[in-house]
């Protein structure tokens, strides 16, 4: 069982970033013009603003809620707020971000399933993507009730060492994880895999964020 530990939360993370970015920088240098969002709004429009919307805004909620909260040392927050309440605070932000991210996965998901026109014009990437997305919000939820029964901030720690230990080489950092419960694993299982599936998908676009539009110059489309 440690072994496989070990393999799961010590070796796959790094075999999972490797393809991220090398498979990310293949297809961008190679296939850019399938380097796409592939929005299928208009094929119809009806409902996907409000559930894109709902979906997008949990996802970076919820993105950078485990950014800062995995790789910010404990020294650094510990002389401001416990780790229990750091904890509390990651359930209730995480939470509500969660049930607005898994109700926009859910509309999403049931928008490509049942409309003939975007199932037609969709691929089974995108079909499973977007499943993928779902399940791993779903678990993100799951681990709420857990987390709940131990608010001394433990199972945050182990999980915030892992992370860390991972981004320093730390070759004990699966160690951390040993102890941990079973949906978290699967959780923390799955976002690696969505970066494994990443650069062969839809979500390259994020890479694409269009940062330089607010500096841009003003485009003169006509005159008046």
């Amino acid at each position: 069982m440690s072994y496989l530990n070990d393999l799961l939360f010590g070796v796959y993370p790094y075999i999972a970033g490797a393809i991220f970015l090398i498979a990310s920088w293949i297809r961008y240098d190679r296939e850019q013009y399938t380097w796409r969002a592939s929005s299928s709004q208009m094929l119809n429009s009806k409902g996907f603003r409000r559930a894109s919307n709902l979906f997008h805004v949990g996802v970076l909620v919820i993105f950078f809620g485990h950014l800062v909260g995995l790789l910010t040392p404990h020294a650094l927050y510990a002389p401001f707020i416990s780790a229990g309440n750091k904890q509390l605070m990651a359930i209730i932000v995480g939470g509500l971000a969660g049930i607005s991210c898994w109700i926009g996965a859910l509309l999403l998901l049931k928008r490509r399933l049942t409309d003939p026109r975007v199932r037609a014009t969709g691929t089974k990437a995108d079909l499973f993507i977007i499943a993928l997305l779902f399940v791993q919000v779903s678990l993100g939820l799951l681990t709420i009730p857990f987390a709940m029964q131990h608010l001394d901030g433990g199972v945050m720690i182990d999980l915030a060492h892992w992370a860390q230990g991972l981004v320093t080489f730390q070759a004990d950092a699966a160690s951390h994880l040993a102890e941990v419960g079973l949906v978290y694993k699967l959780h923390i299982f799955i976002g690696l895999t969505m970066f494994v599936v990443f650069p062969f998908t839809r979500m390259v676009h994020i890479w694409s964020v269009p940062v330089k539009y607010f500096a841009r110059n003003y485009q003169i489309v006509r005159q008046r």
